[in-house]
């Protein structure tokens, strides 16, 4: 993996991203309803042609659909993740582009290019790359031996709001912060916003290998429900890969892996 396909698979993303904010200045707003926006199929149908032109081989998209031949390499993307929140209203929602070598994250990009306070933010790496690149700045958020402290953060979904005190029980003694999208609040993590991001519902492989990716990047990890690394290694495996995830610090991601989340349900 090298630092030129990156900026090749970051330059595909960036550009997608300009379809999808480009959907918050049409008169009524992001057209769709639900769970489903228009913009989602438009914005995969460009990068997986664009991404099989740089790298042909298996591909996993969310709205486009599969296809696995037991190639070494699989593009992994989700056009929007948090799409929910984008019909909503809510700003953060990040195309995701991730990049599978014989099951491992090897690369991704996630691009948020509207978010409520921090601007258009794009979060990558690649393997042999180095650090974690935020707009075009290397940062480095040294998750491998942090710990769940006062002062910490954890990123949640928007949905957290309705439930205040008992999301502050289960992320204590770290702050939860609500934000849209999985794949965004794993890339935010990477960069150093805060010490894990969590989902609480089942995810695909679409909304988590790009930030899984950037998590390795950062010296952190991506947990399923038991505790365990998540992994991609077969179709069964990619269309559920966890009923809860948690992405981060080591420490803290085992830790919260194990508390009672069920409280919430």
């Amino acid at each position: 993996m090298n630092q030129e396909l990156l900026k090749l698979v970051t330059e595909k993303v960036l550009l997608a991203g300009k379809l999808l904010a480009a959907e918050w200045d049409l008169p009524g707003g992001p057209r769709g309803y639900g769970d489903k926006a228009e913009v989602d199929a438009e914005i995969e149908v460009v990068l997986r042609r664009g991404l099989l032109d740089l790298l042909p081989c298996d591909f996993w998209g969310e709205e486009t659909g599969s296809s696995l031949a037991g190639h070494e390499y699989c593009w992994v993307v989700d056009p929007n993740d948090g799409t929910s929140d984008f019909l909503q209203g809510h700003k953060g929602s990040a195309v995701s582009v991730g990049l599978l070598r014989n099951a491992t994250p090897v690369l991704g990009v996630v691009y948020a290019p509207v978010t409520p306070d921090l601007g258009p933010d794009c979060i990558s790496w690649a393997e042999g790359c180095g650090s974690v690149i935020r707009n075009n700045h290397k940062v480095s958020a040294q998750l491998a031996h942090r710990a769940l402290d006062a002062g910490c953060q954890v990123l949640v979904s928007t949905a957290a709001i309705n439930k205040p005190e008992l999301n502050a029980e289960l992320c204590a003694p770290a702050a939860f912060v609500p934000s849209p999208s999985i794949a965004y609040r794993l890339a935010r993590v990477a960069a150093g916003d805060a010490i894990a991001g969590i989902s609480l519902v089942p995810v695909s492989a679409h909304d988590v290998v790009g930030g899984h990716a950037l998590l390795i990047g950062a010296g952190g990890v991506l947990l399923n429900e038991d505790g365990v690394t998540v992994t991609y290694d077969s179709e069964a495996r990619m269309k559920i890969v966890s009923l809860r995830c948690f992405g981060g610090a080591p420490s803290v991601c085992s830790a919260l892996a194990h508390r009672e989340w069920g409280k919430l349900f």
